[in-house]
């Protein structure tokens, strides 16, 4: 399956920023992984979004250059604003470089957006400095029943001619391949995966969580389609209020299952 134009996507931070403590919680379980010996003075997180982790970066090692990657012009804007002490670029993660070995890269929530990730994986590990680390975070959203939902309901209605041609994120590789690309460079590969149920208040909340991430690329596609947008979403939000009531206590669960990577260059 492809995998969405990135620089042609709308995000809005605002929308983003909604359950910010639940979308937390993978990327601060992924920090904590890092080894305890590292002492890194190149750090780079990639697809940094609104610069949140990477200024957690800047503050666990203040003695790093930490640099932060993002495409989007608006999320950038929030990130630059958030902390002056972090180095921001605009950029696709497709085709960085950095110019240096690097001590660590990290990328929570962002290479699901990047294709072909057989050659992806070495290409990033091979930029790592010896002892170097790579940590990512990617959720394993393809297959969810969210995730199913939303391709279904844009597949039929009046907005399916506008929505067929317009890609959302892939599935994942097997954590066998992803091993396998990574172990020619690493000294330790370790490879997990986590199953969140996360407690969301609000109406429609499933929708509101999807608003904010998988469904950005359908709604940039309608942006100038507000009838079949508002339709698409107003179908989309019942199909998932169904699936994931509302609870007696205002809660809507929704399970969210993310793959962990953490690979140590030799």
């Amino acid at each position: 399956m492809p995998i969405p134009q990135a620089e042609t996507v709308q995000w809005d931070p605002d929308r983003y920023g909604l359950f910010g403590a639940e979308r937390d919680r993978a990327a601060l379980d992924l920090l904590v992984r890092l080894p305890g010996d590292l002492d890194p003075r190149d750090i780079w997180d990639l697809g940094c979004g609104d610069g949140h982790h990477a200024s957690l970066l800047k503050r666990r090692y203040p003695a790093a250059e930490v640099h932060g990657l993002e495409l989007s012009r608006e999320m950038l804007a929030g990130a630059r604003a958030r902390d002056k002490t972090v180095h921001w670029h605009q950029g696709d993660i497709a085709g960085w470089s950095p110019g240096q070995p690097v001590d660590l890269i990290f990328a929570n929530a962002s290479l699901q957006w990047v294709g072909h990730h057989e050659a992806l994986f070495p290409r990033l590990a091979g930029q790592l400095a010896p002892g170097g680390v790579l940590a990512v975070q990617m959720p394993m959203a393809f297959e969810t029943r969210h995730h199913t939902l939303m391709r279904e309901v844009a597949a039929d209605g009046p907005w399916a001619r506008a929505l067929r041609p317009v890609a959302t994120i892939a599935p994942l590789l097997p954590g066998e391949v992803y091993y396998d690309r990574l172990a020619a460079f690493s000294e330790t590969v370790d490879i997990w995966s986590t199953t969140y149920l996360h407690a969301l208040s609000g109406e429609d909340a499933v929708l509101a969580w999807m608003s904010g991430t998988a469904l950005r690329p359908y709604l940039t596609a309608l942006a100038d389609m507000p009838e079949l947008k508002a339709g698409y979403l107003e179908r989309l939000a019942g199909a998932l209020s169904r699936t994931f009531p509302r609870r007696s206590d205002g809660v809507t669960l929704l399970p969210f299952p993310r793959l962990f990577l953490l690979a140590r260059a030799r």
